[in-house]
């Protein structure tokens, strides 16, 4: 009884711990906040049971089926299925009793796995409240026929779905409903609905639960009831995933763009457990730390074990692999307290020659920068006149993401490189013309920002918006202040101003999993502001937010302006 319980059951709420930015300095703090519209985040809402569901269905669906019919060149016969199986869905709807469901699978050839699928699910609703009792049905041959049409694979064809002898030859299958484990994994991918996929993960094995999850990342299917019981059901399996497993699971959540934090730390724990007895496969490592990187998921303890494995096996680690750590590393503002072994045995071993592309050395030196280990050859290699030229002749060409990273490097090589002596990019470069933009989600915090900013300031001279630092990203708002907390225009020179560059921080800007922080590339953002004399005001999205009055909004900036002449 459990397991039909487990089949049909609500899914488990899983509310991820959101990040939160503290806009003094960069310490993170956990706490409430508001993400943005386009960040991945738990449904809280419990799913509508499949009986109700489907009682909510327009009805007349064999008189609309038949007007189709009228309008459509289809052969007849297709027609007849149509309605065929339609009156099947009806009749699954009006059943009030378990003969009553079960009848409609006798002499039926329209009965397909759809419908198989949902006599099932309204059964286990109907026993999870106690209206009937497995008992009831479990030996009935019809109900053991649905589960045998689920349970194994079907022709593509379908005919298997209405041939299906009812008969059990074997009386040790099928009698228990927790028996049950789906062998085809089309049955759970191809189900129509994505509530009913979901519930039937939880009666399929762990690492049938991955097949399922790296199927989905290949079509690019991002079923939100199917991942989140796909999330549920392999963080709640007392087996462990072997090294291979944890990094499909986290290459699909990269690629799909899928954060959970109970399925993160699930993963992360049983790489650290898998991890030690690995002691050739350099590959699977750099699939997880790359996936780590794009999920920017934070946890240190997994970062500190991976960075042990690179350097206890660096002499089989392949170049891809070490280049996905720094550049990981670097964008989730992870520094090894091993820092040294890194920069000797990892950092060495890895030369321009190893990569295929240009655009992947220029992300390898761009990563140095974020870590602090970047040398003056380093940076030389990238900002001399010829590499440019040869980064044209990558397939993708000179990108705007190349192009921000290469002013990146060339403002670090001014302000905070040590006595570079090296080569910078031309004041004429066509590097400095690249478009940035804000995503739509940030664009909106940042007019919000904005809105509140002109009811401060008494004229619009005395602030500017999206201003291009020329170092590789945009300034979401500049204004200038005197010594007595009284803003000044901008197009009069005054070397005493306090300047001020307010930057709104969102989703995407930190880093989220068990260890929240700013990310590399955010830290980087503001050490480069700060060299070059701004006072850098962070608007994080979970202290500053839209939906906010605008007094609100206006007091909270003013605030920020009152710290800044208090520190002064």
């Amino acid at each position: 009884m459990l397991g039909l319980q487990r089949f049909a059951g609500s899914m488990v709420q899983q509310l991820y711990r959101r990040a939160a930015y503290s806009s003094n300095l960069r310490t993170m703090a956990t706490g409430s906040s508001s993400q943005p519209a386009d960040a991945v985040v738990p449904d809280t809402a419990a799913r509508t049971p499949v009986a109700e569901a489907a009682a909510k269905k327009p009805k007349g669906q064999m008189v609309a089926a038949a007007f189709e019919s009228l309008k459509n060149d289809s052969p007849l016969k297709d027609d007849k299925r149509s309605l065929a199986s339609s009156s099947i869905d009806d009749r699954i709807v009006n059943a009030k009793t378990v003969n009553g469901l079960l009848a409609i699978t006798e002499n039926n050839t329209a009965f397909s796995r759809k419908h198989a699928l949902k006599i099932v699910s309204i059964l286990a609703e109907w026993s999870t409240v106690d209206r009937v009792k497995i008992s009831e049905f479990e030996n009935d041959t019809r109900f053991l026929r649905i589960c045998r049409m689920l349970g194994r694979t079907m022709p593509k064809n379908g005919a298997g779905n209405g041939n299906a002898k009812t008969p059990v030859e074997s009386t040790g299958t099928s009698k228990r409903i927790s028996g049950f484990r789906t062998d085809d994994l089309n049955t759970v991918l191809g189900v129509a609905g994505d509530d009913e996929a979901a519930k039937l993960i939880a009666s399929i094995s762990l690492p049938q639960m991955v097949k399922v999850m790296s199927t989905l990342a290949q079509r690019k299917r991002r079923s939100t009831p199917l991942l989140r019981s796909l999330a549920f059901n392999i963080s709640s399996a007392s087996e462990t995933l072997d090294l291979k497993q944890s990094a499909d699971v986290l290459y699909a959540m990269s690629t799909l763009n899928f954060q959970d934090s109970v399925l993160g730390a699930k993963v992360c724990a049983d790489v650290q457990a898998a991890l030690p007895k690995n002691l050739d496969k350099s590959a699977v490592v750099g699939s997880i730390i790359t996936s780590l990187g794009i999920l920017r998921y934070r946890d240190l303890d997994i970062l500190e074990s991976l960075t042990q494995w690179l350097v206890k096996n660096s002499e089989i680690c392949r170049p891809q692999d070490v280049s996905a750590y720094f550049l990981t590393s670097a964008l989730l503002n992870f520094k090894s307290s091993q820092l040294e072994d890194v920069s000797n045995k990892l950092m060495k071993s890895i030369v321009r020659e190893d990569f295929t592309k240009q655009s992947e050395w220029l992300s390898f030196v761009w990563s140095l920068t974020m870590l602090g280990l970047v040398e003056q050859s380093h940076l030389a290699s990238v900002l001399g006149p010829d590499f440019l030229e040869q980064l044209k002749k990558d397939k993708a060409g000179v990108t705007a993401t190349s192009k921000m990273r290469l002013l990146n490097l060339n403002s670090y090589a001014q302000l905070l490189a040590t006595d570079y002596k090296g080569p910078l990019l031309a004041a004429d470069s066509p590097v400095y013309q690249v478009p940035m933009a804000h995503t739509k989600a940030k664009q909106v915090l940042v007019n919000g920002m904005l809105d509140a900013l002109k009811s401060l300031l008494p004229a619009s001279n005395h602030v500017q918006t999206s201003v291009d630092s020329k170092m590789g990203f945009l300034i979401d708002a500049l204004c200038h202040f005197d010594a007595n907390k009284n803003p000044l225009p901008l197009d009069k020179e005054n070397p005493k101003a306090i300047k001020v560059a307010l930057m709104v921080i969102d989703f995407h800007d930190i880093c989220h999993g068990s260890h929240r922080s700013a990310s590399g590339v955010t830290n980087l953002t503001f050490d480069l502001l700060e060299k070059s004399g701004y006072h850098v005001i962070p608007v994080p999205y979970n202290e500053f937010s839209t939906s906010d009055k605008l007094l609100k909004r206006v007091q909270y900036l003013e605030s920020k302006f009152k710290a800044i002449e208090s520190s002064k």
